[in-house]
């Protein structure tokens, strides 16, 4: 079968493998679609936190179920899959937070991925494709990302929600934001992404992060209270750190984004605003089936998502300008 390995950073390479032995407890996979995420990108540069080389990179799957005895499923049936493959043991597993198991191992990226033609998966992974398309169901996993940092701030109608990032991971965010009835403020240095925002996403609020009054202009927004709900998907340490100041007294700070340094902030505003900061890591089963059914519903459009679709054998000779800012890069689809 068909393979991509990502063997150095920076170095992609084909080659020809074996059909993966399918294991009790397992299905073979067709795979249909590869999305590629942040996480896809830091891993070519280098940059990507709990991995090591080389790596079959994707996990952002739609696929196509070639052998399996799960119960429920057949062959030839669209399916996504939940790529975090958990131990079931751990006090995570015991306690249903399957997605930060303290074993985990995140498909494509502590594993070898998607981004070969048949991949075996745990039965309980698979998700299913409720009708969906392919191209829909690869952006399931990326948007149940932000569905669940959404409901870990336990967002209520009418609060204001900053979002911090307009990638992937932030546009689906604003997505499920707005679904829980939030009004949402995105904050990110790409005019460019800003607009997408406001055309493609609707969302009601935009500010550019390299203006000078950034928060007078969330503070005008607000009507002087400033966001209950503020969201980081940049991971970027520079960008959490300022955004400490937005949090109006008893807000929430969810972290979404991952960077590899640590964080300093100032222990008088954060304890003087009562603040809650938390982590947000992957997505469950609930948050998957939230995506599944907004989807079907309409409430999200997927297909504003993908900004650019490429066959497998292109994907070598395009990955490295999906990283330029410049092309536009919302989504990249993989079709094998």
């Amino acid at each position: 079968m068909r393979t991509l390995t990502c063997v150095t950073p920076g170095t992609f390479e084909y080659s020809d493998t074996e059909i993966p032995v399918v294991p009790e407890g397992y299905t073979l996979l067709k795979i249909k679609r590869v999305g590629i995420c942040g996480t896809d990108l830091h891993a070519y540069e280098g940059t990507q936190p709990f991995f090591n080389y080389p790596r079959i990179l994707g996990h952002e799957l739609a696929a196509e179920i070639a052998e399996t005895s799960a119960e429920g499923f057949s062959v030839g049936e669209a399916v996504t899959i939940s790529p975090y493959f958990y131990c079931g043991t751990c006090i995570a597993c015991r306690n249903g937070k399957y997605n930060c198991c303290q074993k985990i191992n995140v498909c494509g990226v502590h594993i070898d991925g998607g981004m070969r033609d048949y991949l075996a998966v745990p039965d309980y992974s698979l998700i299913h494709g409720e009708g969906l398309s392919f191209d829909e169901l690869a952006l399931v996993e990326p948007l149940a990302i932000g569905a669940h940092g959404v409901r870990r701030a336990d967002v209520q109608p009418g609060e204001y929600v900053l979002v911090i990032g307009a990638g992937p991971i932030g546009l689906g965010t604003m997505e499920f934001a707005r679904i829980a009835g939030a009004h949402v403020i995105a904050l990110d240095i790409n005019t460019q992404r800003l607009q997408f925002c406001k055309d493609k996403l609707g969302v009601e609020h935009t500010v550019n992060a390299l203006d000078a009054d950034v928060y007078a202009q969330i503070s005008a927004i607000t009507n002087g209270d400033m966001p209950t709900v503020v969201i980081d998907c940049t991971g970027n340490q520079k960008a959490i750190l300022n955004a400490f100041q937005y949090m109006a007294h008893g807000a929430r700070f969810v972290l979404i984004g991952l960077q590899k340094g640590e964080l300093s902030f100032s222990h008088p505003e954060f304890h003087k605003r009562e603040g809650t900061l938390m982590s947000s890591r992957n997505a469950t089963s609930v948050d998957f089936d939230h995506v599944v059914s907004s989807m079907k519903k309409g409430f999200v459009n997927p297909t504003n998502y993908i900004t650019h679709t490429v066959t497998f054998e292109q994907v070598k000779d395009e990955f490295a300008g999906w990283l330029d800012p410049k092309n536009g890069v919302i989504k990249a689809m993989v079709s094998l």
